[in-house]
């Protein structure tokens, strides 16, 4: 890909990431859940605004998981089991600038099924 096209495909991005992340802000008993997918990858974390702090995470490649719907729904399961285990019920969900479509929206489905609430 020219060098020129993937510049203005991040420039874009980040706007969106910025005018989402306007909007939304994570504390300690309603954390910031925010998602990070590369082509290979799908990462995500639970975020106390107040103090900067990760309160839970998940690691898609530690899993050995891929980017498809299907492993993106395992990922949301291990995701709500870790906010689980701390007493985390209910999330402020951060797409990161993504569209909410495919594995994005896969991944929150999957997490509402898991019993969270957004």
């Amino acid at each position: 890909m020219l060098k020129s096209i993937q510049k203005r495909k991040n420039k874009l991005r980040a706007q969106r990431k910025a005018r989402v992340r306007g909007k939304i802000f994570g504390s300690v008993s309603l954390p910031r859940l925010t998602v990070f997918k590369s082509n290979k990858h799908f990462y995500a974390q639970a975020i106390d605004d107040n103090t900067g702090s990760t309160l839970a995470s998940v690691d898609g490649r530690k899993l050995g998981l891929k980017v498809n719907q299907d492993d993106v729904k395992k990922i949301a399961a291990e995701m709500a089991k870790n906010l689980a285990s701390k007493n985390i019920d209910s999330v402020v969900f951060d797409r990161n600038g993504y569209l909410y479509h495919g594995v994005v929206a896969s991944f929150a489905d999957a997490l509402r099924e898991a019993g969270m609430k957004f």
